[in-house]
């Protein structure tokens, strides 16, 4: 067989569909070429797609399904939504198919047919898939309630322009309450129902979440979260990632960013600015974490208990 004659270079990234290829001037033979893979009927691809992005990979199997969305985890990867650690394999896709459509079975392809409503649907980066509030009640069907609350915070968070490029957050409480409220009897709705009540604005990472979940279910007063803290005339703001302003009880978690040289300068200069407004910073680490964050806990109980809180009395 001759060497194939070179794509296009927009389709030499990754997968894309036949339609698309016909109509940039790709004959058919060569879409029949044995240097291309076929990802199910009408998706050809050059290359492995492994280490492809996902909004690559998963573009074609989008436009190939007329009426779908990518969801579930897909849409939660593609929306950068914390989700369980384990990835699943690259070559499968959750898509949502409208209910009472057509019955679709693909390789490749997860397919999930329910109701949907139009206004959950969004387009991020040229594809469609769930608005960040459907996508999160979707996830309420695998994930454990500790997981929805830490993926309800990051919906909800105010995001930093600076990093992210963007200045509003994907949605907000009242509509991750209007899918609960639209969507009576799915799957998971239990779940949704009891993790709203725990979901709160402000947390910049899962762990912060976990933090914040941990020390309030040790019935400890529950912190403000990412609250700038006023400095003194002429003093450097600090922003705790959870506090007490009333006892003057700072909490920052140090992740694995914070073992690298210029990040330790940072936390230095931020524990002076700590001493200097004469409060307590707690700081709390991976480490602290495990088994139910007890040994985080403690350390909060410890510094409430030296600043002057005490527990209520029990009736």
């Amino acid at each position: 067989m001759k060497t194939a004659r070179k794509l296009p270079a927009e389709f030499q990234a990754g997968p894309f569909t036949v339609a698309e290829a016909l109509q940039h001037g790709v004959s058919v033979r060569r879409l029949r070429h044995r240097s291309l893979v076929a990802l199910g009927r009408g998706i050809r691809s050059g290359i492995p797609t492994a280490d492809v992005p996902l909004e690559i990979r998963a573009r074609p199997f989008v436009e190939v399904n007329q009426g779908c969305a990518a969801s579930h985890l897909t849409a939660a990867e593609l929306l950068d939504l914390p989700r369980r650690h384990q990835k699943e394999p690259t070559h499968l896709f959750h898509i949502i198919r409208p209910e009472g459509a057509a019955h679709l079975n693909r390789p490749h392809v997860i397919v999930h047919r329910m109701k949907l409503y139009d206004d959950e649907i969004t387009t991020l980066n040229g594809i469609r898939l769930t608005t960040p509030e459907r996508t999160w009640l979707d996830l309420a069907e695998t994930l454990s309630v500790d997981e929805l609350i830490v993926a309800g915070d990051s919906c909800v968070r105010m995001p930093r322009p600076e990093f992210e490029g963007r200045d509003e957050p994907l949605c907000s409480i009242a509509d991750l309450q209007r899918m609960i409220d639209r969507h009576k009897g799915k799957r998971g709705l239990r779940k949704a129902k009891e993790a709203i009540g725990w979901i709160r604005v402000g947390s910049d990472s899962p762990q912060e979440s976990l933090l914040r979940l941990a020390i309030v279910r040790a019935d400890l007063p529950e912190p403000e979260i990412n609250l700038p803290v006023a400095a003194s005339e002429g003093g450097r703001l600090v922003q705790p990632d959870l506090s007490y302003p009333e006892y003057k009880v700072g909490i920052e978690y140090e992740g694995e960013s914070h073992s690298e040289e210029a990040q330790i300068v940072r936390d230095i200069a931020r524990s002076e600015r700590y001493a200097e407004l004469g409060w307590t910073e707690v700081r709390i680490s991976k480490r602290h974490m495990v088994n139910d964050a007890r040994s985080a806990v403690a350390k909060v109980r410890t510094a409430l208990t030296q600043a002057g809180w005490r527990p209520e009395k029990r009736r």
